[in-house]
Formats: structure tokens, C-alpha cells, sequence
């Protein structure tokens, strides 16, 4: 069983910065894949990031550039840092696990992005 617990997301301007993080009760080392989802109302969830544990990462067009996906193994903390926001990037964000065949959610942080 995993659990993960995000932060930091709330209310930032078009084209400022966002750090979210999601702290693992697991060894995330260990862990096969991690990644960030997003929902925003009325769409279906999407990945935002992925990263296994090779080391590779994934992200789709819409943020590749602006989003970075790292892992702090020390931590057990995943994190998501998110530059150049823009209004469409409001979404509540989910932290995901992967483990010994296992899928596992957080609960979700918000992120909304208004002037």
C-alpha cells in the first residue's frame, strides 16, 4: 500500500511559477512509475508528467517545456514544478504511483491560474 499526500497547489497569475509536491509513504527509489495527472472541470484526467525509475520522463505537449517532474528519493517526495502558467492549466492535480503491479492516487491539490 501506498500513500501519497500532495501540496502547493492555490491560486497563482497567468505566467508566474508553481511547485507541487507529493510526499510517498513508500520508498519511491522503489517505486516503478510516478507521475502527475490533472482534471480540470467537466475533462477527463491527463497525465501531466511521468517519471519512471531509470530515470526517463514523459510529459505531453502541452507542458513539455514548462513542467518539470523530479524525484527527491531522500524525501520520498515527488515533485512537479510548473512555470509559465496559463489559465487552461487550472486543474485539480493528482500524484500517481505505480507499485508491484499496484495503481495508487493521492487525493488531489488545486491549482487555479487568474488574474
Amino acid at each position: 500500500q501506498v500513500h501519497l499526500v500532495e501540496s502547493g497547489g492555490g491560486l497563482v497569475q497567468p505566467g508566474k511559477s508553481l511547485r507541487l509536491s507529493c510526499a510517498a509513504s513508500e520508498t519511491i527509489s522503489t517505486i516503478d512509475i510516478m507521475a502527475w495527472y490533472r482534471q480540470a472541470p467537466g475533462k477527463q484526467r491527463g497525465l501531466v508528467a511521468q517519471t519512471i525509475s531509470g530515470g526517463a520522463t514523459t510529459y505531453p505537449d502541452s507542458v513539455k517545456g514548462r513542467f518539470t517532474i523530479s524525484r527527491d528519493n531522500a524525501k520520498n517526495t515527488l515533485y512537479l514544478e510548473m512555470n509559465s502558467l496559463k489559465p487552461e492549466d487550472t486543474a485539480v492535480y493528482y500524484c500517481y504511483a505505480f507499485h508491484l503491479g499496484m495503481s495508487y492516487w493521492g487525493e488531489g491539490t488545486l491549482v487555479t491560474v487568474s488574474s
